[in-house]
């Protein structure tokens, strides 16, 4: 069974779409005490601590689900978006989103996907975890923005999506009309590589 560790919607999304057995169970991992100046290296340390926060909190988790097997796969992911160098998260406020699509507009930023697979055993009786395998690794997509008129770039900050994406847009809502080109993995840019789980859990001999 996998654990997507994770309260995102977008992700939840992907991976019903892809038909992938799963359960979701937000992370309460306080993201602000990791420093890490490499965004390519802060977004894996993130997915990180969001899986392990729940690996190591298993028996404190109400699982309200019927887990009849033995293996345990734990998904986590941080998404951050690097324009020019910068870690772009989400704005603060719309003051703040417009600000960055006027820097962005016209222009092109990578959006940074780390991902961690934990492989588990987990003892259905005493809920006692062991994690037998770690995988880590950052994904990451180029994103080309279309040249917006500083009245739709109001008009999308208004909408208020910007303020709860990564990098202040999102591919799957509004903000899809304002990418022109994507390089790298589609899904990345949504918060989950697919094609990158896919592979890790057909390595690891795991249905999906």
């Amino acid at each position: 069974m996998l654990i997507l560790a994770s309260a995102s919607q977008s992700r939840k999304k992907l991976l019903e779409s892809s038909q992938i057995d799963f359960i979701q169970i937000p992370s309460n991992f306080d993201e602000s005490i990791i420093k890490e100046e490499d965004i390519s290296n802060l977004a894996v340390e993130l997915s990180f601590q969001k899986a392990n926060s729940i690996s190591s909190n298993i028996k404190e988790i109400d699982l309200q689900y019927d887990l009849n097997s033995k293996s345990l796969e734990i998904l986590g992911c941080d998404s951050i978006f690097e324009f020019k160098g910068k870690a772009f998260g989400k704005p603060l406020d719309k003051d703040e989103a417009f600000s960055r699509w006027k820097k962005m507009s016209g222009e092109f930023g990578f959006l940074h996907t780390g991902h961690t697979l934990l492989i588990c055993n987990f003892n259905l009786d005493s809920k006692i975890l062991t994690v037998s395998k770690t995988i880590k690794k950052t994904v990451s997509s180029r994103v080309y923005f279309s040249k917006l008129e500083d009245s739709e770039i109001k008009n999308y900050v208004d909408t208020l999506e910007p303020l709860y994406c990564a990098g202040g847009f999102a591919l799957e809502g509004i903000g899809g009309k304002y990418i022109e080109i994507i390089e790298g993995c589609f899904s990345n840019v949504m918060g989950l590589s697919l094609p990158w789980l896919r592979n890790e859990l057909f390595k690891e001999g795991i249905p999906q």
